[in-house]
This record gives C-alpha cells, sequence and structure tokens, in this order.
C-alpha cells in the first residue's frame, strides 16, 4: 500500500511537471511570436513614396547605385543620369516585403553588435522619400541591409537612426543585388499604366516588311487575314502570334541611336485596342547578329530605343504561309 500511495503521488508529480512544461511552451512561444512579428513600413505611408535610393555594397566594398523615381503615378528608373520606364510589378511586389508584417526576429539591440553584423558605415541602404505632398523632402524608411546569416536564408536588417538588430527575409536584398536591368519595363506594347495588353481587347493588327503586309481583324470571335492569300486560316497559329507581339520584349535601352533614325521605316508592327489607342512598333533591319533595335509610338512610355535579341527578333515577323491551316 506504501509503495502504491508513493507511485500515485510521484505520477501526479510526473503530470503537474509535464503540464507547467507544456504551459511554459505555449507562452514562451507566444512571446517570441509577439517580438518576432514586425512591418519596416506602414502601408499607407508606403503609398505616398516618391522616389527610392538603393545603394548596393559588395564585398570588395564596390558600391552600386541607382534610383526609382515616381512621376505622374508612374515609376521609372534612374541610372547613370538617365531615366528608363520601370516594372511597376515589381516596385509593388518590393514594397509589399517591406509592408506586410511578418517574422523578424530582434537579434541586437546594442551598437556594439553592428560591425558584427554587417551594418556599420559599409551596409547597403534602402531610403525611402515621400512624394510631392510633403512640403519638404521627408525620409520615410531608411534601412540598412548587413550580412547574411549563416545558412544564407536570412540577412539582418536596422534602421539608420535605432540600434536594433533584427534578422528575417533575405529575398529583400536580393531586389537591391540584382541587375539594374531587372527593373526596367521592357515590353514593347503595354497598356496605359504599363501592363500587359490582353488580346481580349485587341482589335486589329496591322504587320508590315519588306516583303508583304498582313492584316488580322477580330470578327467576332475569330480573326480575319487581308494582305495576303490564306485560304484557310489557322485561328489558333493566329491568336498565338498575336499574343507573341503581346509579350515580346527587349533586353535592354540602346541610347546610341536616335529614334528619329531612319533605319526605324524598315519595318512596323501596329496594334489597335478597343479603347481606340493605336500602338506603332516601328523596327530597323538589325545587324548581323539579327538583334534588331525598335522605337514606340502611342504607348505609355515613348523616346526610348529598346534593343530586341535575335531569337525574340526572329519571332515578331512570319511568312504568310505560317498562318495556312494544315489538313
Amino acid at each position: 500500500m506504501i509503495y502504491k500511495k508513493k507511485l500515485y503521488i510521484l505520477t501526479a508529480l510526473i503530470a503537474v511537471l509535464v503540464l507547467l512544461y507544456t504551459g511554459n511552451l505555449i507562452f514562451t512561444s507566444g512571446a517570441v511570436s509577439r517580438q518576432s512579428s514586425f512591418v519596416w513600413l506602414d502601408s499607407k505611408i508606403a503609398e505616398k513614396a516618391g522616389r527610392i535610393a538603393m545603394l548596393s555594397v559588395g564585398n570588395d566594398d564596390e558600391q552600386t547605385s541607382f534610383e526609382l523615381l515616381k512621376q505622374n503615378d508612374k515609376w521609372f528608373v534612374l541610372n547613370n543620369d538617365k531615366t528608363y520606364p520601370a516594372r511597376q510589378t515589381r516596385i509593388k511586389d518590393f514594397l509589399n516585403l517591406l509592408t506586410n508584417r511578418s517574422s523578424w526576429q530582434t537579434r541586437s539591440t546594442n551598437a556594439s553588435s553592428h560591425e558584427r553584423f554587417g551594418l556599420d558605415d559599409r551596409a547597403s541602404r534602402i531610403t525611402i522619400y515621400g512624394d510631392n505632398s510633403f512640403v519638404t523632402e521627408t525620409v520615410l524608411l531608411d534601412l540598412l541591409l548587413g550580412n547574411d546569416d549563416y545558412i544564407k536564408n536570412e540577412t539582418y536588417y536596422r534602421k539608420a537612426d535605432q540600434n536594433e538588430v533584427r534578422s528575417g527575409d533575405s529575398s529583400i536584398k536580393t531586389y537591391l543585388t540584382g541587375s539594374v536591368s531587372g527593373w526596367y519595363n521592357l515590353r514593347l506594347i503595354s497598356g496605359s499604366g504599363g501592363e500587359q495588353v490582353d488580346i481580349a481587347n485587341v482589335q486589329r493588327v496591322t504587320v508590315t516588311s519588306p516583303s508583304e503586309t498582313q492584316i488580322f481583324s477580330r470578327r467576332n470571335r475569330t480573326w480575319v487575314i487581308t494582305g495576303i492569300q490564306i485560304a484557310n486560316p489557322d485561328i489558333p497559329a493566329i491568336e498565338n502570334y498575336i499574343r507573341t507581339l503581346l509579350n515580346a520584349e527587349g533586353d535592354g535601352f540602346d541610347d546610341n541611336v536616335s529614334i528619329d533614325d531612319t533605319s526605324f521605316e524598315h519595318s512596323r508592327i501596329v496594334i489597335e485596342i478597343s479603347n481606340a489607342r493605336i500602338i506603332t512598333v516601328s523596327i530597323n533591319e538589325g545587324d548581323e547578329s539579327g538583334r534588331r533595335l525598335a522605337k514606340v509610338n502611342g504607348g505609355p512610355y515613348e523616346g526610348y530605343v529598346y534593343s530586341i535579341p535575335s531569337w525574340s527578333a526572329g519571332r515578331l515577323f512570319r511568312e504568310g504561309m505560317s498562318f495556312e491551316h494544315q489538313q
């Protein structure tokens, strides 16, 4: 009986200890969660961003810098004193990383740790400034980016005017360290906001080359071809071709050729959209490698010369017989 009584007491003690340990885990987990839940920039404040300065510092202290500028509700890239159209969705995704609340663990609150985390005067930097709604230039966020952790899953960050160091999503750093051209909107045919044009909104496509003119006109749910003799049009082939035109992009801008150069009279693609907009892409003959240059009129961005690689340029023009349905 005494043995059983001691066994009951021991079992009860173990049960109490288990409950206390479980409760401590739950409480601690909640405390850590509350501590790590953090947002770098309020989303309402981010809507007032007008300029973003990017500074990337490499391992050899080599610096690369560029800026993102907001003009008439569109973002542009300022690089080497020249302004280029920016990919609006990329900037939106980038700002979302800073405005979404997520896990950012506090690693230190001591200034002496900054050098160890790579957050001293050699750190990369993202500075977001307010738009013209502010009377004076206002810094909305000044964020330093330091080293990655030892497994490269997280990066260390801190606000420039604070000692607190946090670690979290390293993808923010990839926006800074990647090629500047990754921010460029190199799409030849864009909607009014720089977005992709939906094929459902295309009413007519006219493709003019030295050899012929092909005209694809929408008629209800199908397409009619004029300008060339096609007895049995391949409708899926026509739609795939038009989608190719709508998705066409350059791989950079060429600042050495004027948009008034007569070489752009060589070929032309005209897209007529349902909202009465007409976008004209004028393309030169190209060089020996097949690379071609293009300028765009009627789109949201004019005054730029796009450089098109040979593999992409070769898809812009097709022989008329390729639209003939094969039995």
